[in-house]
C-alpha cells in the first residue's frame, strides 16, 4: 500500500433524502441521528474538482492520486464493502484511502489496467473503522475498438426466459436518463459517459448512455433490505458487463447456505453485475 490520503466530509440530510427519492423511498422517514442506509456512503467523498482541471472525458478527481499509466478511460469494476458499523445521518465522517495493487492485462480490444483503492470511513472523533471498502476501476486506453464489442443495445437482442427461485426476491427497473441524471447529480459525477450521448457514442463507442456502474448496486442493496429484512454485514460486487440506458434490467436476491446470492441481468439473460451480501 501507498501512503495515506485522508478527506472528510457530512453526511447531510438533504443528500441522504435525494438518494431516497431516487431510489423510489419516502425520503421524509429519513432524519439526522438515524443510521444511513449501508452502501449509501458512495454519495461522500466527491472533492469539488475546479472545471477546468476535469479530464476530457469529464470525469472528476476521485478524491486519491491515480497513477499515470497512459489509459484515459475509466470505469469502476466492482466494490467490496465490510460494514463494521453504522454512519448517523447528520455525522461527520473521515477517510483514509490507500492505493493497492495495479495490474497490466491484456484483453480483447487490447492492453487494460486494474488497480485497487482501499477506503477507511470513521466517524470524526472516532477511531473505530465504521465501513472498509475496496473500490477497483478499470483502465482502458483511448483508442480500443470498443464499438465492435458494444454496437448493440442489450433491448435489441433476443429476449431469453430469466429463471430464479420462488423465494428469491426480485425487482425489475429501466434504467432512463432522468435516473441516470439524478444519481450523478447526487454523487457528483461528471463523467460524461452517464449523460453526454453524442460523447458516449461517437467518442467512446457505446450504444447509448451508460448507467452508472454503482447504481443498480444501490437498488440491489435495497432490494435485499426489503427481501431479508435488515442491513447487510458485507457486500461484494462485481460490474461483468456495461449496462446502458434504457436496458430492462431484473435484479435478484436469491439465498444460499451460508450468503445471499445477488445478481442483475438483461432482457436477454446476460450478467451484468454478480455480488454475495452476509
Amino acid at each position: 500500500m501507498t501512503e495515506v490520503e485522508y478527506a472528510e466530509d457530512i453526511c447531510t440530510l438533504p443528500l441522504v433524502r435525494r438518494m431516497a427519492a431516487l431510489l423510489d423511498r419516502d425520503p421524509d422517514v429519513l432524519n439526522n441521528g438515524d443510521p444511513l442506509p449501508r452502501g449509501w456512503h458512495v454519495m461522500l467523498f466527491n472533492p469539488p474538482t475546479r472545471q477546468s482541471l476535469l479530464r476530457h472525458d469529464g470525469a472528476a478527481h476521485l478524491g486519491f492520486s491515480m497513477p499515470d499509466l497512459g489509459l484515459p478511460r475509466l470505469m469502476m469494476g466492482g466494490r467490496n464493502i465490510s460494514f463494521e458499523a453504522d454512519i448517523p445521518i447528520g455525522a461527520a465522517v473521515r477517510r483514509e484511502s490507500r492505493l493497492g495493487p495495479v495490474s497490466m492485462k491484456q484483453g480483447r480490444s487490447g492492453t487494460f489496467a486494474l488497480l485497487e483503492v482501499e477506503h477507511r470511513l470513521s466517524i470524526a472523533g472516532d477511531k473505530t473503522t465504521a465501513v472498509t471498502e475496496t473500490t477497483s476501476y478499470i483502465l482502458r486506453p483511448g483508442d480500443n475498438g470498443l464499438e465492435n464489442k458494444t454496437q448493440e443495445k442489450t433491448q435489441d437482442r433476443e429476449v431469453v426466459d430469466l429463471d430464479y427461485p420462488p423465494d428469491a426476491g426480485v425487482r425489475t427497473i429501466i434504467p432512463d436518463e432522468p435516473m441516470l441524471f439524478r444519481y450523478s447529480a447526487i454523487t457528483d459525477n461528471p463523467h460524461r459517459i452517464h449523460y453526454d450521448k453524442v460523447y458516449a457514442k461517437k467518442i467512446e463507442g457505446y450504444p447509448d448512455l451508460v448507467v452508472n456502474g454503482s447504481l443498480p448496486q444501490m437498488v440491489l442493496l435495497d432490494l435485499f433490505r426489503d427481501h431479508v429484512g435488515r442491513e447487510p454485514a458485507r457486500y461484494e460486487g462485481r460490474n461483468r458487463e456495461p449496462i446502458f440506458c434504457g436496458d430492462e434490467l431484473m435484479l435478484m436476491v436469491i439465498k444460499n447456505e451460508d450468503h445471499y446470492a445477488l445478481e442483475v441481468k438483461t432482457a436477454a439473460g446476460r450478467l451484468a453485475i454478480e455480488g454475495k451480501a452476509w
